[in-house]
């Protein structure tokens, strides 16, 4: 079994922020000559996510009104975490978000559904942060 790791890294100038990383995920799988097997693309931050949906923007907005809804960021005095921070909404976007998702590989492509995409969610932006991808397999 062969295994695979590489780094993205993403440096989103705004506070939020969805970015379909399909394309780049695929390529590290082309880069990792693997045809069956697992792909693991993870945030390594607590205030991104990444997640599998459709790349369509009436979506993401929804995502941000709800998100918004659910974890507002202002007023920043209602949460404890905010001391001298002002992202305690975006661990919690976060949470709700997801850390990783796993995708079949299969015949060297990413078993993904007709609309499905992989996304990085920014929740806490205007700096550098990674996402791992680790593929194993034959």
């Amino acid at each position: 079994m062969k295994s695979y790791r590489k780094e993205l890294w993403f440096h989103v100038p705004t506070r939020r922020a969805f970015i379909n990383i399909t394309p780049q995920v695929s390529a590290c799988l082309v880069e990792s000559g693997i045809q069956e097997g697992l792909a693991l693309v993870n945030a390594m931050h607590i205030t991104a996510s990444v997640f599998i949906n459709d790349d369509e923007s009436g979506l993401h907005h929804d995502y941000e009104v709800w998100l918004e809804k659910l974890a507002p960021h202002e007023p920043v005095s209602v949460y404890r975490h905010n001391v001298g921070e002002d992202n305690a909404d975006a661990h919690m976007k976060r949470q709700i978000m997801g850390r990783e998702v796993t995708v079949a590989v299969t015949r060297g492509s990413l078993d993904l559904g007709t609309w499905e995409r992989i996304f990085y969610g920014e929740f806490d932006g205007r700096r550098k942060k990674r996402v791992l991808v680790k593929i194993i397999g034959e």
